[in-house]
């Protein structure tokens, strides 16, 4: 995104924002839709279930509108949210104990991929998501926000509320573990 994109982004949702909290509904169903596939993508990489990412995404736009009177507009409305929704998902992980990433997503087999090719393809899947879960969880909720989220350092810092050269350090980690862990897994098979 480039800064007069966001420049745009943030006067626009400043705008919405102000009309929300001067009572106009619909002004709060343009955000959600702004940001309802992000939210929900969030949610994916956290849960296992359609009915656990819809209640979460439900939550977590329930606690923006709820607090939306504390949004001071410092950093983005999308980073405010997410922000939202990661302290969701921790706390909702941390009671079902469901973490799963995003790397769980199947994929569809290509039309001239040999019954091998698939089985070799599962079997990488199913080495990367055990890699990625086996990390310990500051290092999996970094990687999970730079990699599927594409979001930078700073923005993974304001999610977080860790410094920026520790986020660094995380990714930086999380990366050397995933090679140790792939590699051995590409010796072994």
């Amino acid at each position: 995104m480039t800064k007069s994109e966001a420049a745009s982004l943030k006067k626009r949702d400043k705008k919405l924002i102000k009309e929300i909290l001067s009572g106009n509904k619909d002004a709060f169903s343009t955000l959600v839709d702004s940001y309802k596939k992000r939210i929900t993508a969030m949610g994916i990489s956290f849960f296992r279930n359609d009915v656990d990412v819809e209640d979460f995404t439900q939550e977590v736009f329930i606690k923006a509108y709820t607090n939306l009177s504390s949004f001071r507009g410092d950093s983005l409305f999308s980073t405010w949210l997410t922000r939202i929704a990661y302290t969701t998902a921790l706390n909702s992980v941390s009671r079902n104990k469901q973490y799963e990433s995003i790397a769980d997503e199947t994929l569809i087999p290509a039309l001239n991929d040999t019954p091998e090719d698939c089985a070799i393809k599962k079997a990488t899947r199913q080495a990367v998501k055990e890699a990625v879960t086996s990390l310990p969880e500051k290092y999996a909720v970094c990687i999970d926000l730079y990699f599927f989220y594409d979001a930078q350092y700073e923005e993974i810092a304001r999610i977080t509320d860790l410094p920026v050269n520790t986020i660094k350090s995380h990714i930086f980690r999380a990366k050397k573990i995933l090679k140790q862990k792939l590699e051995d897994f590409a010796v072994n098979a």
